[in-house]
């Protein structure tokens, strides 16, 4: 018996990298350039409000949004919640844009496939935006949001945890965001759409 094509996940995008690195607009750029469009989940999108909340009813500072007592108290569910939200979308045939750091999923080669198939497996393109650390520190302070405040703080701790310039174990492509980087983004975006539907 064959299965519909509807059966199967629709693709899957994900941006990834460092706060601060870029990744809505390279989402935004993406978005602009795909057929069907996906639908787009971003991490503070989301959670922002939810994390606020939750961050100060636990007596913890706004911008503590990095470290262990993050990791294990909010962020591991906002990435479950993620990760349930996009396969479930997908399982209707629609194709989604994951943005978000997700750190940990992407530079441990086990972690990664374990994911992929908890988003449901299929066609998953993770899009790695590579940043530094002087292009992270100028974006994040004129940004200025409260929610940087702990990576700014503790600048050395938080570029180590997000590891700006080591590049994912998970098969990728990269989109170079440094404030070096040779090649716009629009340039480099078209490229890799071109090269993705050639």
């Amino acid at each position: 018996m064959d299965v519909p094509a509807s059966a199967w996940p629709a693709p899957l995008w994900i941006v990834a990298g460092p706060p601060g690195a870029g990744k809505s607009t390279v989402a935004r750029l993406l978005l602009a350039r795909l057929d069907p469009v996906p639908a787009l989940l971003d991490k503070d999108t989301m959670y922002g409000s939810f994390v606020a909340a939750t961050l100060e009813a636990a007596g913890h500072s706004p911008g503590e949004r990095e470290g262990p007592w993050y990791d294990e108290h909010i962020k591991v569910h906002e990435y479950a919640g993620m990760t349930a939200t996009a396969r479930e979308i997908r399982s209707y045939g629609c194709p989604v844009l994951l943005s978000g750091p997700f750190t940990q999923q992407i530079h441990d080669a086990g972690r990664w496939r374990s994911w992929v198939a908890d988003l449901g497996g299929g066609t998953v393109r993770l899009v790695w935006v590579r940043s530094d650390a002087a292009t992270l520190r100028q974006r994040l302070i004129v940004r200025a949001s409260g929610r940087d405040s702990g990576k700014l703080a503790d600048f050395a701790a938080f570029t180590g945890r997000m590891r700006p310039d080591k590049a994912p174990a998970a098969p990728h492509t990269v989109i170079d965001n440094r404030l070096t980087a040779a090649v716009p983004l629009e340039d480099q975006i078209a490229a890799l759409i071109a090269g993705t539907f050639a």
